[in-house]
C-alpha cells in the first residue's frame, strides 16, 4: 500500500472540478484509492463523497493506494492533486 499526504493550497479547497478530476482518474485503475480527512475515509472514485468531506484551504488529506496498479495510480493522482490543489 502506498500513501500520499498533501496540504491543500487552493483557496476554495476541494470543489467540483478537482474532485471530478480525482474521481475520473481513480476510476482508471484497478487499485482501491481512498481519501482520508479527519476521521472520515471515502473512495476517491465517488465525486460527491469527496466533495462532502468539506476539505478547505490548509487542510491536510491522506490518500491510500492499495492493489494491483497502485504505483501507477499513485503517480498519476498525486500529480493531479499537486497541480490542481
Amino acid at each position: 500500500m502506498k500513501t500520499f499526504t498533501y496540504v491543500i493550497k487552493d483557496e476554495i479547497g476541494i470543489h467540483a472540478r478537482p474532485a471530478g478530476l480525482i474521481a475520473s482518474n481513480a476510476k482508471k485503475y484497478e487499485c482501491d484509492v481512498n481519501i482520508i480527512f479527519k476521521d472520515k475515509e471515502v473512495k476517491a472514485t465517488k465525486i460527491m463523497a469527496v466533495m462532502k468531506l468539506g476539505v478547505k484551504c490548509n487542510d491536510s488529506i491522506t490518500l491510500t493506494f492499495n492493489g494491483k496498479d497502485e504505483e501507477a495510480s499513485y503517480q498519476a493522482i498525486s500529480k493531479i492533486i499537486e497541480e490542481t490543489l
